[in-house]
């Protein structure tokens, strides 16, 4: 019997591992900006926005610096100055980046969105997998919205 829950226990455990791999591998929700706002981010735990509705996982908006070029060059140094992001796509107003986790390579996908009606950096993070993040994302805004503001 106890080998039989061992095996069991062993089996669990791969098929939960397994699905945090599968699901750490690609976004889990649709990302971008949908008229002129960032997408809403998941009801879990383990994201953070400056346009979100939840108020637990609302982040302040940053200021523009004087013009786009010198707030997208500002986000771009910030985000290089926290290490472990890379970024994936960049538009005009849009930057997406991947943050990947020092010790288990867990991925979290980053948005920025320069909001040119409003002179606002609009900021989302949400972790591909798992349920809470352990106020991962919060923290890492936190200390690129610092270096942001430093730069």
């Amino acid at each position: 019997m106890i080998k039989f829950i061992t095996g069991i226990t062993a089996v669990l455990i791969v098929l939960a591992v397994g699905t945090l791999v599968v699901k750490n591998q690609k976004p889990q929700i649709e990302l971008g900006v949908a008229h002129n706002k960032l997408r809403e981010i998941p009801t879990t735990p383990n994201a953070v926005s400056t346009e979100t509705v939840q108020a637990d996982k609302l982040i302040k908006a940053l200021p523009f610096k004087q013009t786009l070029a010198a707030s997208k060059a500002a986000m771009k140094a910030a985000l290089a100055a926290y290490g472990g992001i890379e970024i994936k796509t960049e538009t005009d107003s849009y930057i997406y980046a991947v943050a990947t986790t020092a010790t288990l390579k867990f991925h979290d996908d980053i948005e920025i969105y320069f909001d040119q009606d409003n002179n606002r950096v609009q900021y989302r993070s949400a972790s591909r997998a798992g349920y809470s993040d352990g106020g991962l994302n919060r923290a890492r805004y936190q200390a690129i919205a610092a270096a942001y503001q430093n730069n």
